[in-house]
């Protein structure tokens, strides 16, 4: 069974959607290990509200902090800290998806940030979207996790920018899984289509 964790270039980059597809395309499980605000309508309830499938299990997060910041910010808010070792992957015989918060080097604590939660078993999508420091952004997350030798795969998100998208593929030599394009609405039917789109790639991962 497939472990897939979605991470970032930054915030705000598309990853709760590119991972509702892969949910819906693997009928994978789903865990978002810590969720920082919008706990009334979370990223858990996001996806549970696009999925189609009957198979999916929405775990719980390991820490649902109250405010939308960086984590180890909204922690201390909360007055509690961020253990690592309190983050522990749900069992299932399911392949799951486990969604990153934020960037790949946002703090969890004052020495641990969300890289340390990505297991050497996970199968790592970076999530990129063309913005002024995107390559940049994208080069250096993927650099990362390949020279920690984690298996790594992107999704491009958003308008497209062949230029940006081509020369993050020729310089990262990584895997493409696809783009999700800039829609007018992200519902039940355009998830299942780019699940359809993805399922391919997301099986040779």
């Amino acid at each position: 069974m497939k472990q897939i964790f979605v991470t970032g270039i930054s915030t705000d980059v598309g990853k709760t959607i590119a991972s509702a597809i892969i949910v819906e395309a693997m009928e994978a499980d789903y865990w978002k290990p810590i969720q920082a605000g919008e706990l009334e309508y979370s990223d858990s309830h996001r996806i549970a509200e696009l999925i189609s499938n009957h198979k999916t299990v929405i775990h719980e997060n390991s820490y649902a902090l109250k405010t939308p910041m960086s984590p180890h910010a909204a922690a201390e808010i909360d007055g509690i800290g961020i253990e690592t070792v309190q983050i522990i992957q749900p069992k299932t015989e399911n392949h799951i998806v486990i969604e990153g918060a934020g960037g790949l080097l946002v703090p969890l604590n004052d020495k641990e940030t969300v890289l340390d939660i990505i297991s050497p078993k996970h199968k790592v999508i970076v999530v990129s979207r063309h913005y002024l420091g995107s390559i940049n952004h994208t080069l250096l997350t993927v650099k990362t996790l390949l020279d920690l030798g984690h298996n790594v795969s992107i999704i491009f998100s958003g308008k497209e920018h062949p230029t940006t998208e081509r020369i993050i593929s020729k310089m990262t030599k990584v895997p493409v899984i696809g783009r999700i394009d800039e829609e007018e609405i992200f519902d039940k039917t355009t998830i299942k289509k780019y699940a359809d789109k993805f399922r391919n790639a997301l099986e040779l991962l």
